[in-house]
């Protein structure tokens, strides 16, 4: 059985999202996982059996609330509602970290079921920086923000996607959940190299690194989370422990989800990386 100790926040560790195939397992073989990750807006009833189980999970592992629906992007006020339910969830759970995507997905009331890039200009930077302020106004806490994928340049163009990224969390003192399978994924996408990126955000802002995998099709790479991490994206990871030291890192897998033990095998590839980053201590300083 896991030892819950949060003291000290989010574990730099490997960890894994927990998905609903593997709630039941979970609940009664209490794996060796040394933090979950969930789905903020799977988990916003305020009573009954959804609330009990995430409750008894989090009697056991550390955890953190991963936000898909906040449109921290949008050119939309952030829905109240949509705010008031995180607060309550965060409240009662007390997870050791919460995140949302830098990115909108709604627009004049309507809610779309993506998570849709930004144009990276001084405007959209602007918006961001607001609503990423009365987030962590309304919790009382510091967030991370994640980099999502694109598939597509939205225009005006001010400014490189790290650049943007970097920028928002220097003014609004939020932290970087650094996605890298995106990273990869928008590399290959738009052509430039995935290591300029990395060397766009300053070592200090990286509290989180997710690892997922993903689909190539028609020469596009898709963020499908359908897929073992690829052999390219554990090297960038690797070359991201190098820069920014050792992570509390998850793997990701929403789509085609194969048994919990694949997943398992995942977070032990990862805290493998780790651990080899920690014993040589080659990070750079922040």
């Amino acid at each position: 059985m896991p030892t819950l100790d949060v003291s000290e926040g989010l574990p730099v560790k490997a960890g894994i999202g927990l998905r609903a195939p593997h709630l039941a397992q979970v609940r009664e073989q209490l794996p060796d996982v040394a933090w979950f990750e969930v789905h903020s807006e799977n988990w916003f009833a305020e009573g009954g059996p959804v609330a009990t189980v995430l409750d008894e999970i989090r009697r056991h592992y550390p955890l953190s609330l991963h936000g898909v629906g906040m449109s921290l992007g949008g050119a939309d006020d952030l829905d109240r509602d949509h705010l008031r339910r995180l607060k309550t969830l965060v409240e009662r759970v007390d997870p050791v970290a919460v995140s949302e995507h830098l990115c909108w997905s709604a627009i004049g009331g309507r809610f779309l079921n993506d998570l849709l890039p930004l144009p990276y200009s001084h405007e959209a930077l602007e918006r961001v920086c607001v609503h990423i302020d009365q987030v962590q106004e309304t919790l009382g806490r510091t967030i991370l923000v994640e980099n999502v994928s694109s598939y597509l340049v939205l225009l005006p163009d001010d400014m490189p996607e790290w650049e943007f990224v970097a920028e928002a969390t220097r003014r609004t003192g939020c932290e970087l959940l650094l996605d890298i399978n995106n990273i990869q994924v928008c590399a290959h996408n738009h052509g430039y190299d995935a290591e300029r990126y990395l060397e766009g955000i300053p070592p200090g802002r990286v509290r989180e690194i997710h690892l997922a995998g993903y689909e190539e099709v028609d020469g596009i790479l898709v963020d499908t989370h359908s897929r073992p991490v690829s052999s390219e994206v554990w090297s960038l990871y690797r070359k991201a422990l190098q820069r920014f030291g050792p992570q509390a890192t998850l793997i990701e897998w929403d789509q085609s989800i194969p048994d919990f033990e694949v997943l398992q095998a995942e977070a032990a590839q990862a805290q493998g990386y780790l651990d080899a980053v920690r014993e040589r201590g080659h990070a750079i300083a922040a």
